[in-house]
């Protein structure tokens, strides 16, 4: 039985598993002035520029997405899953390792990608949009926690999830999860392979730039030069 390293992965979907930012996808949609916009802002608050919650609602009111484009999008998602994704989290599944989704994107398109890469609906986590009968935006739960900073730390703490736990995702919210007071998780690495945001890299444990290694940081097989931050 291979050494497993972290018990429970805590993985982030947008430029992680995949090189979709969803947001921005959608942006798009509406042209070029908004699209730069709502870049800028969705970059912004990854560094920790801006807090997320100043910005979720804006972003959405600004794209105004339809069901159409959320189920486009869900189809994006699948299309630029992150190269050797799919099998790498087939391997930790198979040896015993937890691995949830959590993500600040939109559930309903998130799921057709999770299900790619073997991952329940379940263990799932992101926030829901709705939309009336004809497909037309109609709001976002303003409930989730995940629309905040610091809401994916209460998320993972209310998981249980089996300990050692590794976190991977490209932004600030994801970084939380390490430097928050207590740690939500025992190590947290900057996925690098799709955006590298320094001021996340800083303050990580590690850094990684593809699939196999994370299985190779999951698993303790890797070696410490190329991972550590």
């Amino acid at each position: 039985m291979p050494v497993i390293r972290f018990r429970s992965l805590v993985l982030d979907v947008d430029s992680t598993l995949s090189a979709v930012e969803g947001i921005d996808y959608l942006a798009a949609m509406r042209g070029d002035v908004v699209s730069a916009r709502v870049a800028s802002i969705t970059d912004r608050a990854m560094r920790g520029e801006i807090a997320l919650e100043d910005v979720y609602a804006e972003r959405l009111v600004a794209v105004m997405p339809q069901l159409a484009e959320v189920t486009s999008l869900s189809y994006a998602y699948v299309a630029r899953m992150e190269p050797g994704a799919a099998e790498a989290l087939a391997q930790l599944a198979a040896i015993g390792v937890r691995i949830v989704l959590v993500s600040a994107g939109i559930r309903d398109a998130i799921l057709p990608l999770a299900r790619a890469v073997g991952v329940s609906d379940a263990d799932v986590h992101a926030v829901r949009v709705y939309f009336t009968e004809k497909g037309n935006y109609a709001g976002f739960n303003v409930a989730s926690p995940l629309t905040q900073n610091g809401g994916k730390v209460s998320v993972v703490r209310g998981l249980g999830l089996p300990r050692p736990i590794l976190a991977v995702g490209d932004g600030v919210t994801d970084a939380e999860l390490k430097t928050a007071d207590p740690p939500a998780v025992d190590a947290f690495a900057a996925y690098t392979g799709v955006v590298a945001r320094e001021p996340v890299i800083k303050v990580a444990d590690y850094t990684v730039h593809n699939f196999k290694e994370i299985v190779a940081l999951a698993t303790g097989s890797g070696k410490p030069g190329s991972l550590l931050a």
